[in-house]
């Protein structure tokens, strides 16, 4: 069977099961705010469409600034681009050639971007479970590489690798000259905020991924920003195409980083629901992942077999997101959005279902 290469689009799903979709459903399989777009970007989105006749800014001047200052680094060292897809093709096309090492199980499209590249490829699968840096087995393989790709936090298990670790991994590839991609996706969710922007001037290798879609819920429109030493800049800028951002996506960006209040709300939601999910699991026979963000990962206790529990929370109208294409879980684990108070219960209450269904009793016999 062939499954969807991604989340959202939950109609792949229903379509390679061969399940009817229910008239109702909530896709858990997209890992976006689940406050929507800031307040702010909503009332004023009547008066963008004049934008729609006029070419976008090329180089992202009035964004750029507002970036800058909020990163307290330098306009020269960013880079916007249409999504985070665009940018991780622009940094693979940079590396064409070269020895990547990613380290999973991690977002698939670092593979599929440097495959596409000409890159020779190597993985460094972390244990399952804890997923930790485990310095003694990874920072040999930094001398055989050119650049190594590292998600935190961890698109698919939610898990922040702890700082002092990828601070040594950062160390490490300076020393053996090897770029470092650090994707900060959902960096924004962390409570803490923590980032890495501030070590580009300490690490000229060091290349950092972000993306505006995911806080800001925006996926639609397209938009990321890429942070990196102004010589790296340059060199990846001549892969971009031109006007590669529009200007609904440029002006929405501006919009949206005005709105701190919305991104307080949307941390404070999460760790709270976070944390009923969390105790539900923990005490209904599921296991899950130690998630500092707005996702998690989760598998049955008392089954290795996934796909009865997959057909029933479809039929239920409940979409997760399988893991058959991330290294290191190959299917054996199922990533869930943190959603809204309402739609987490339906899923706890789906969940709680499951536990006296026939498909699930029939595996514990």
């Amino acid at each position: 069977m062939k499954w969807p290469s991604h989340g959202s689009n939950p109609h792949l799903l229903y379509q390679s099961l061969q399940i009817t979709k229910p008239e109702h459903i909530i896709d858990f399989s997209a890992n976006i705010n689940p406050l929507g777009p800031p307040p702010g970007l909503k009332k004023k989105w009547p008066q963008l469409f004049e934008l729609v006749k006029d070419y976008p800014d090329p180089n992202a001047s009035s964004l750029i600034n507002r970036i800058s200052i909020k990163e307290k680094l330098p306009q020269d060292t960013i880079l916007m681009g249409n999504g985070g897809a665009e940018l991780i093709t622009l940094v693979a096309r940079f590396l064409s050639g070269k020895n990547v090492l990613i380290i999973e199980p991690a977002f698939s499209e670092y593979e599929q971007a440097c495959e596409s590249a000409g890159c020779r490829l190597r993985y460094h699968i972390l244990e399952e479970g804890n997923w930790e840096l485990r310095l003694e087995r990874l920072l040999p393989l930094i001398k055989e590489a050119d650049a190594v790709f590292l998600c935190t936090p961890n698109n698919p298990t939610g898990i922040s690798f702890e700082q002092q670790s990828v601070l040594q991994l950062l160390e490490a590839c300076k020393k053996h000259n090897c770029y470092t991609i650090i994707d900060e996706a959902f960096h924004d969710f962390l409570e803490e905020g923590f980032t890495y922007a501030s070590c580009i001037d300490e690490y000229p290798n060091l290349i950092i991924l972000r993306s505006l879609t995911k806080m800001y819920a925006i996926p639609g429109l397209r938009l990321g920003y890429l942070l990196a030493n102004p010589d790296i800049i340059d060199q990846i800028k001549k892969f971009r195409p031109h006007w590669s951002v529009n200007s609904l996506a440029l002006i929405a960006g501006e919009i949206s980083l005005e709105d701190e209040r919305h991104v307080e709300n949307t941390k404070q939601l999460v760790s709270q629901q976070r944390e009923t999910l969390k105790n539900f699991y923990e005490n209904s026979g599921f296991i899950v992942s130690d998630s500092s963000v707005n996702f998690y990962i989760v598998k049955d206790r008392y089954g290795s077999d996934l796909l009865p529990l997959v057909r029933f929370l479809l039929r239920n109208g409940i979409v997760p997101r399988h893991t058959f294409n991330f290294p290191g879980l190959d299917g054996r684990w199922l990533r869930f959005a943190v959603k809204n108070e309402c739609d987490n219960q339906g899923l706890m209450e789906v969940l709680t279902q499951w536990r006296n269904h026939p498909s699930f009793l029939s595996q514990e016999e």
